[in-house]
């Protein structure tokens, strides 16, 4: 089922679904696997540019050596701009603590160093988000490796725009995310 608020239209397994990434056990997959790197607005890319510098001292020697040779954001074969990968594999951001992948732009965020916490295609992850001429569509995206979140969602009954919350508010506002709590209510008492 669809949920239209504004010109958005949101899947309802945002709303059902459940998830809470669990890096202990899933060891930040989503920033290692995948056929290409984060997806990116132009805006992004712009602000990557402008960070760089800030950000390289928590990224990897590789990472650096990839962003040198092929820039902050590349156009990936479904013609996107994304975050460019090294040797096909992690994203060129990635940082490795303790053997989980984590985001470096987002270290720096955490230590005050930028004011930009990260792609919000990764923000917003298991959300993936289309832009279509007349309305957007947010929809809820299961992805193998993320089999460790969806379990520790369950068990803790945590559901995906509430794991998002600050994401979501972060993309569209508090009035989006206040429009999906009501979305949510009004479902969970048609299913009872």
């Amino acid at each position: 089922m669809m949920i239209e608020i504004d010109n958005k239209v949101v899947s309802s397994e945002i709303l059902e679904q459940r998830f809470c990434c669990n890096l202990p056990r899933c060891l930040g997959k989503c920033c290692v696997h995948g056929d290409s790197g984060a997806p990116l607005t132009p805006n992004e890319a712009l602000t990557l540019e402008q960070i760089l510098e800030k950000v390289k001292p928590y990224m990897t020697p590789q990472g650096i050596a990839t962003v040198q040779e092929q820039g902050v954001a590349l156009t990936d074969s479904d013609g996107d701009l994304v975050t460019p990968l090294i040797d096909g594999k992690e994203c060129a951001f990635t940082a490795f603590e303790n053997g989980i992948a984590t985001c470096a732009i987002e270290k720096a965020w955490n230590n005050g160093i930028v004011d930009f916490r990260k792609p919000i295609s990764c923000h917003l992850y298991p959300i993936r988000v289309k832009e279509y001429s007349t309305f957007t569509a947010i929809n809820y995206h299961q992805w193998d490796v993320c089999a460790p979140a969806r379990e520790l969602g369950e068990q803790i009954d945590l559901p995906v725009y509430r794991f998002l919350k600050d994401a979501i508010i972060r993309a569209y506002g508090k009035e989006f995310y206040d429009q999906l709590e009501d979305a949510a209510k009004l479902l969970s008492l048609r299913t009872e």
